[in-house]
């Protein structure tokens, strides 16, 4: 499930030059449309916690997976079948909700699995969902290449992460639904927007999921129009980028066993900030390939500790989950469209450069997610997050 999550995503970022060129838009209009995808999202992953409590992580996962993937193909017909703007633009809103649902699922039932075995395996997934961007990305650059139509490529991806979906997800266990505590888990929820720490934990994934999202929503545009080049070495930055994520969260078990969450995160920032300032005032397209390496190396690991770390407590793992997925989906998504808002006025590298801002305040926020106490042992990877 986390490499098909990876592949959509890659799938449509690797192509958004092509999505522009066939809708054609100005980087500010590119980011408004982005913003239909935010939209989306924010309405799904707000509620997110909720519906897995009451549906559980496998009914969940298949349902919103299944909307994603339907809806890129959508995208890419609407696109260039119709190049139909408002098409795309609610095509676009309907992913969005399909994957914030499909992120919050898998971190519930990961961070469980994580549990049960005692040992930290949340970077090794989310790793698995960086393989599949590497995938997607090369097929995005290759399809960018031979100039394949989005509406086919798009529509093949899809194909190929409804089987994935459809097959994987039969040797999942159901959670037990919960019924007849909807009090209960709405209370859940409003009490975890009020816990400092699991507040905290958002605005530190906040700064970091926006350096994740302005690299796989801008890379590949910014090497084509900053630094000149053509649309394939664009995708093939945005592949650097995310190899380079992959790499980093194979390896970081290991890593967080040797070192803790919190010097972790503190080289992660550290790691972020030196790519992206090389990357936006690099003077050649080879610092940037560079650059680019540090960057995703960078922010490979926030996102899954944030995970693990408001995941403690396996009572609220769910409600918890939630809060720091809606303040991350926040940058991670909604960042990305007003930077291209910005890059209108600044242009697309300089624009890039005002994320370090909220990297340097992620560094200083990193010890929110200290370990906060023992987690009770023996949870069912597939247990209900209230059961």
């Amino acid at each position: 499930m986390y490499f098909a999550s990876g592949l959509i995503l890659s799938t449509l970022v690797s192509r958004l030059p092509s999505v522009r060129d066939a809708l054609g838009l100005s980087h500010g209009e590119v980011g408004l449309l982005l913003l239909c995808m935010t939209a989306g999202s924010f309405a799904s992953v707000s509620v997110s916690g909720f519906l897995v409590m009451r549906l559980g992580s496998k009914r969940t996962l298949v349902l919103a997976s299944s909307l994603t993937a339907i809806a890129m193909a959508v995208v890419g017909v609407a696109a260039a079948g119709f190049q139909s703007l408002a098409l795309t633009g609610v095509a676009l809103g309907l992913q969005g909700m399909g994957a914030a649902a499909w992120n919050v699922a898998s971190n519930v039932q990961g961070a469980a699995m994580e549990r049960a075995l005692e040992k930290p395996i949340m970077p090794a997934l989310h790793g698995f969902f960086s393989v599949g961007t590497v995938i997607g990305a090369a097929a995005g650059a290759l399809g960018a290449a031979v100039h394949l139509s989005i509406a086919w490529h798009f529509a093949a991806m899809a194909a190929v992460v409804l089987v994935l979906i459809h097959t994987g997800t039969r040797v999942f266990r159901a959670d037990p639904v919960n019924t007849g505590a909807g009090h209960s888990n709405k209370s859940l929820l409003a009490a975890a927007w009020r816990e400092p720490r699991t507040v905290l934990l958002g605005i530190l994934v906040l700064g970091m999921a926006l350096a994740e999202g302005a690299a796989g929503d801008w890379v590949a545009l910014a090497l084509s129009d900053g630094y000149g080049a053509i649309n394939s070495v664009g995708a093939i930055g945005y592949g650097v980028f995310v190899t380079a994520m992959t790499v980093a969260r194979m390896g970081g078990g290991r890593i967080l066993e040797r070192f803790g969450r919190v010097a972790v995160i503190r080289a992660s920032a550290a790691s972020t900030l030196a790519g992206l300032l090389l990357f936006v005032y690099g003077p050649t397209v080879h610092t940037a390939f560079a650059a680019l390496v540090l960057w995703g190396l960078g922010v490979a690991m926030c996102f899954p500790v944030a995970m693990t770390a408001a995941s403690d407590d396996p009572m609220r793992a769910a409600a918890r989950v939630s809060v720091v997925s809606t303040v991350g989906y926040g940058a991670f998504l909604g960042g990305p469209p007003l930077l291209g808002l910005l890059a209108d006025v600044v242009g697309l590298l300089n624009a890039l450069g005002f994320v370090g801002i909220l990297v340097v305040v992620s560094f200083f926020l990193s010890p929110a997610a200290a370990p906060a106490k023992a987690a009770p042992r023996q949870i069912p990877a597939t247990d209900n997050p209230e059961s």
